[in-house]
């Protein structure tokens, strides 16, 4: 893949993540378990923190390209609620550990590695284009999370036109 497409999609799909990571940064404590939407499966799945979570689950799974046998960093796990909400601390980092992994993933990103199909149970398609479909994702519920914390008084966030920093 040409090296000027790699920096695009890091520069925007970074920039995404940033938004997130500043809708996670500015919410305040009293906001954390805040409820966006109500969920048929429980209100916890509507909460400011599991939108957060889910968001970064599904960078994650995204990146890893596959669904079967993928597993995620402690202390997180998969297929069910923790019994207490994950921390803002626990969220950041993992917000930290997809960050890196987008920007390192795209930045080694091959033509054969970018062609090859993936299979979910919702969709099919290319590599490449499922990064695009995440991005996509991801500044949906930054838009969400942003959404309500401007509802509330929360200011501090801005557009982010690039990837504000280079993962380390």
């Amino acid at each position: 893949m040409d090296i000027d497409w790699k920096t695009i999609i890091w520069q925007q799909f970074g920039a995404a993540i940033d938004m997130l990571d500043d809708t996670i940064a500015l919410c305040p404590d009293h906001l954390w378990t805040a409820v966006l939407w109500d969920d048929p499966d429980g209100a916890e799945y509507g909460q400011f923190w599991f939108v957060a979570y889910h968001t970064l689950f599904w960078i994650d799974l995204y990146l890893a390209g596959y669904s079967e046998g993928f597993v995620l960093p402690a202390p997180f796990i998969r297929g069910k609620l923790p019994e207490t909400p994950y921390t803002k601390e626990q969220i950041q980092t993992y917000l930290d550990h997809c960050r890196r992994k987008c920007q390192s993933t795209i930045e080694g990103l091959t033509e054969e590695r970018a062609n090859q199909i993936c299979k979910f149970e919702w969709i099919e398609a290319s590599f490449v284009e499922m990064q695009l479909y995440c991005m996509r994702h991801v500044q949906e519920h930054a838009a969400h999370l942003s959404f309500l914390l401007t509802q509330h008084g929360v200011t501090g966030f801005d557009w982010v036109t690039q990837a504000r920093s280079i993962a380390t």
